[in-house]
């Protein structure tokens, strides 16, 4: 497999939380399928649940735990959700297509909602930290 891409939506979340799916498939795109398909399928509060808890279990299965961040998976899922909102599309394709700017430009948006560098904070990667500035 070269890409999350070659799965169907379904496949994706299921190889995801079997933790199946190889580690350079899981690019910054594939969180935010991840995050995009748990919104669509389950509700934002569940897919805030999910999505954390196989994020977690996924980057410890790859022997990786340290490199999970408890803020940043939290503040991607509500970002996802402020765009898909506006977006109404069912396809995340066309989802993509229409915000660029949550792969192009994710840290920047992080930034409109915390005056505080979060991605070197070891609270945030410990614990989520509400927004200071713009709330989700």
């Amino acid at each position: 497999m070269q890409h999350h891409f070659d799965l169907t939506d379904s496949q994706f979340e299921q190889q995801f939380a079997a933790c199946a799916l190889p580690s350079e498939v899981f690019n910054h795109e594939a969180h935010l399928r991840l995050a995009w398909i748990h919104i669509q399928k389950y509700g934002l509060e569940t897919a805030v649940s999910n999505i954390t808890q196989q994020i977690k279990a996924y980057a410890t299965f790859l022997g990786e735990a340290e490199i999970y961040h408890h803020t940043l998976t939290v503040a991607a899922v509500y970002i996802v959700n402020h765009f898909k909102l506006q977006s109404g599309t069912a396809d995340f394709t066309d989802f993509m297509a229409q915000n660029p700017r949550l792969q192009t430009h994710f840290k920047e948006l992080i930034a409109q909602h915390y005056s505080t560098d979060i991605f070197n904070d070891a609270k945030a990667k410990a614990e989520f930290l509400p927004p200071d500035l713009l709330p989700f």
